[in-house]
């Protein structure tokens, strides 16, 4: 799907503001309400634009501990990476995971009750035989910037 300035400009502007009227989004980009909802309703429909929500402040309703854990896996292969990888997402303490190229194969951020919980959640992936070779716990003691990326705005080529 090739995009546009319009659809950029949506993008951007929603990025930012999800509860942005339909009219107040037409006239930041200049269109008529009815072409421009057509436009969000397109980029909705090819996954572009995933969803809608509120960003929650997780500090203010419960404490929780933020650990960033590298990881190495013994194994290099597409087995070794899919068996780690499905125990990521099915675990609802994993908040990030990211697959890394370098020294370490991943970064994943767990959001734990408390470090105790942590370092269970660890015992129960050493025990479960996800072929971690080796983890490095680095303990969040503050956030200092938490944002998705902005969004360029230049067209890309078809």
């Amino acid at each position: 799907m090739r995009l546009d300035s319009y659809d950029l400009k949506i993008l951007q502007i929603l990025q930012h503001n999800g509860r942005i009227t339909k009219s107040s989004l037409a006239e930041a980009i200049n269109l008529s309400i009815s072409p421009c909802w057509e436009r969000v309703k397109r980029l909705e429909e090819a996954g572009i634009i995933r969803g809608y929500g509120a960003l929650l402040n997780p500090e203010i309703i419960t404490k929780r501990a933020a650990v960033m854990v590298e990881i190495s896996l013994k194994q290099h292969n597409r087995e070794a990476f899919q068996r780690f990888e499905h125990a990521m997402h099915e675990c609802p303490q994993v908040t990030e995971c990211y697959a890394t190229g370098g020294g370490i194969d991943y970064i994943v951020k767990v959001m734990a009750a408390d470090i105790d919980q942590y370092q269970r959640l660890i015992d129960r992936w050493l025990m479960a035989d996800l072929g971690i070779e080796r983890y490095f716990t680095y303990i969040v003691t503050k956030t200092i910037k938490h944002c998705d990326p902005p969004l360029e705005l230049e067209e890309k080529p078809a």
